[in-house]
């Protein structure tokens, strides 16, 4: 195939026509956290340690988010929200006693202390601002005590882990 890439061809192809101008990375800001963390909180409450800030330079801009967690826990179940300064974003509806989360993981099951789960979460925001916009996650644990980057049993062990987390957010150009 030669030539210039048409819409209708670059649809029926699987190929995609670049965007003029639009769509090209801007900026990428990013922070890891490797220490262990642990909360039995049962209201929201922020990660220590894991708050990236970006400044757009267009309020056209979009900033997408990338993060990974990894938790540890055994019999509780934990409810995680994406923030954006002081507000919660990509989060569902709260109806009734059903709580606004960007997800949430869980189990009731013993025995199961032995394994830390990621966790990866995108997602696009459309702050419209050129002031720098911090993000950050909080967490709730209903039942049981939550680890972030290890399992719920630290025993110094070869079979227990320590991993790391990370939130990475990119300015997407408009």
């Amino acid at each position: 195939m030669s030539g210039i890439i048409t819409d209708n061809l670059g649809r029926s192809s699987g190929l995609v026509k670049a965007a003029a101008g639009g769509g090209k990375i801007g900026q990428v800001v990013t922070v890891q956290n490797l220490d262990q963390e642990s909360t039995s909180s049962s209201s929201w409450v922020e990660i220590s340690d894991l708050s990236v800030s970006i400044t757009p330079t267009a309020t056209s801009s979009k900033i997408w988010i990338v993060s990974s967690l990894t938790v540890g826990w055994e019999q509780a179940q934990i409810m995680f929200r994406l923030m954006r300064d002081s507000t919660a974003i990509a989060v569902g509806t709260g109806v009734g006693n059903r709580t606004a989360a960007s997800f949430s993981t869980g189990r009731e099951i013993t025995g199961l202390q032995y394994t830390a789960y990621p966790h990866a979460f995108t997602w696009l925001d459309e702050p419209s601002t050129v002031s720098a916009v911090a993000y950050t996650w909080q967490w709730d644990t209903a039942t049981g005590t939550t680890y972030l980057n290890s399992t719920d049993d630290d025993s110094d062990n070869k079979y227990y882990c320590r991993t790391p987390s990370s939130i990475t957010v990119m300015e997407v150009l408009a």
